[in-house]
C-alpha cells in the first residue's frame, strides 16, 4: 500500500482512504490475492496424480492436538476458500474452468 500511496503522490495527512488508491489504480486487496494464488496451487495438486508425494503428504493423518481452538492449516483454509467461492475440488481437473473461476480478484 506503501508503493501505491507513493506513487500516487498521496500522504496518510491527505486522509485518503486505502480502497479509494487501490480503485483508482485498480488493484486487489492483498487477502483476495492471497485466496486467489491458494485455488491456484490447490488446483495444481488436484491435478498431479494419486501417487504423487505431494497428496500423498495432503492425505496424511494429524497428530493429536493439545485443548483449546486446533491451527488452521493449509488445507483447511483452502476448504473455507472453496466454500466462499462456491467451487468443489472435483472441478480441478478441467484447467480451463477452473481458472476462470478462481482468477476473479483483479478488477477491471
Amino acid at each position: 500500500m506503501r508503493m501505491l500511496r507513493w506513487s500516487a503522490d498521496v500522504t496518510l495527512l491527505d486522509k485518503i482512504r486505502n480502497e479509494y488508491i487501490r480503485g483508482s489504480f485498480k488493484v486487489a486487496p492483498i487477502t483476495e490475492k492471497l485466496k486467489e494464488k491458494r485455488l491456484r496451487w490447490f488446483g495444481h495438486i488436484q491435478r498431479r496424480p494419486d501417487d504423487h508425494m505431494i497428496k500423498l503428504a495432503l492425505n496424511m493423518p494429524t497428530t493429536k492436538r493439545t485443548r483449546g481452538r486446533p491451527p488452521a492449516t493449509w488445507l483447511t483454509t483452502v476448504q473455507k476458500d472453496l466454500k466462499s467461492a462456491l467451487l468443489s475440488p472435483d472441478e480441478a481437473q478441467d484447467r480451463a474452468n477452473w481458472r476462470t473461476k478462481t482468477r476473479k480478484a483483479d478488477p477491471k
